[in-house]
């Protein structure tokens, strides 16, 4: 039988006294506001582009294409993972197109020709006698600050005030060192992507909090039963934490994973029947399976249009017990994420009503409070309880800000 020690309201971060309200409607709707947010909260924030097995080999690459920026992440011939902006510095142009692909020795932009090394230097422009003589370091392809961890690849595209991804996690560090990720390879050839009419923030809002999941969620709720908890926004990360119940499940997914699930020999007893979530603050989770390893992230086209990215890795010496629980854990994820998806729906819709007056979160709910805040501290714009004037969200938003400052 599993212990498992429900934490109490204080435990999991909830004051006995706090603001149960969220963030102003009009901040689920804003254009203006969503440009404000790709600067101060997307560009300047870590965000994960890959894992290193994405790109095992000399010449490998994905691009990366989140708020107007794009990314290229590439191995060099000596064997370094480098991360540039996919920009040729002659026009603009991409000089890799597609989402991932091989170019063994030298990048070509498709525009004019002019031509680059692995390691991002300028080898040579096209016609050189029509062009004055160019550095190769200086105008070569603009790197992308980037920090590797436990083998995933965070990108930075503007400085900002977090620390790296390590100090980040580094409370957590014991725990998903277990995992040994570095390791890991991809369970699929691509990244999944798909585009939904709603605010970015509507999904964070969602997946922030488990006190829907006995509602919404009936393969989780066989999955857990009780035993799911989530532990707010602190210093950077949330952290979510589900061990299976006693019960076999009713579902064929619940119940065959359950019961095909083997071993793993590399996890402490309280993770080897256990689903793990570490949120990075603002939009991206990475979920610890016994077999597998996720990520997913959302980021926004415009008010209503999100994008929400991720990728599943796996053990390089994937057992058949192994690959088959992978694939059980995917159909659960899979079905919750569906219902998820009519859970954002609704909430964004909400917020256009007339009889929308805000919302009253539960002790249960109080890390959607905690990113609220957040957000707030970093675009404190969306203090404002009614939007601003037309053509002044990134004015007064900079003056608001200097004044916390």
């Amino acid at each position: 039988m599993n212990t498992i020690v429900k934490p109490s309201a204080e435990a999991m971060g909830a004051p006995k006294e706090w603001d149960r309200s969220g963030l102003p409607a009009w901040t689920y709707g804003s254009d203006e506001l969503t440009e404000v947010e790709k600067d101060a909260l997307f560009r300047r924030h870590w965000q994960i582009a890959c894992h290193i097995s994405d790109v095992p080999n000399p010449g490998d690459y994905i691009s990366f294409d989140m708020c107007g920026e794009r990314a290229l992440v590439m191995r060099d011939k000596e064997g370094e993972v480098r991360a540039f902006h996919n920009l040729c510095r002659h026009r603009g142009a991409r000089v890799l197109a597609g989402d991932r692909g091989e170019c063994p020795h030298v990048i070509t932009c498709p525009f004019h020709g002019w031509s680059y090394n692995l390691d991002g230097t300028l080898r040579s422009p096209a016609v050189p006698s029509s062009l004055p003589k160019l550095d190769p370091v200086e105008h070569g392809l603009k790197p992308i600050e980037m920090e590797i961890w436990h083998g995933f690849v965070f990108l930075r595209f503007l400085p900002g005030d977090q620390p790296s991804v390590a100090t980040i996690f580094a409370r957590h560090e014991e725990e998903v060192a277990q995992y040994k990720m570095a390791t890991m390879v991809p369970a699929a050839d691509t990244f999944w992507q798909h585009e939904m009419a709603v605010n970015w923030k509507s999904v964070r809002d969602v997946d922030n909090e488990g006190y829907h999941v006995a509602k919404a969620h009936p393969g989780l709720q066989e999955l857990y039963g009780s035993n799911y908890f989530d532990e707010p926004l602190n210093n950077g990360t949330s952290r979510s934490f589900g061990q299976f119940s006693d019960h076999p499940g009713r579902s064929w997914s619940v119940r065959n994973y359950k019961n095909i699930l083997p071993v793993m020999e590399n996890l402490n007893p309280d993770s080897q029947k256990a689903w793990l979530y570490l949120g990075i603050f603002p939009n991206v989770v990475i979920g610890f399976y016994p077999t597998s390893v996720i990520f997913y992230q959302e980021y926004p086209i415009s008010a209503r249009r999100t994008v929400q990215r991720g990728a599943t890795y796996r053990y390089a010496d994937e057992t058949r017990e192994m690959r088959l629980s992978r694939y059980l854990a995917e159909r659960i994820d899979r079905d919750t994420q569906d219902e998820d998806t009519q859970l954002i729906e609704w909430s964004c819709e909400a917020t256009e009503s007339s009889a929308y007056d805000g919302i009253i979160l539960s002790d249960r709910e109080y890390n959607v409070r905690c990113y609220h805040d957040a957000f707030r501290a970093a675009v404190p714009v969306m203090c404002l309880p009614q939007e601003p004037e037309p053509n002044t969200m990134a004015k007064i938003n900079a003056s608001m800000g200097s004044k916390q400052g």
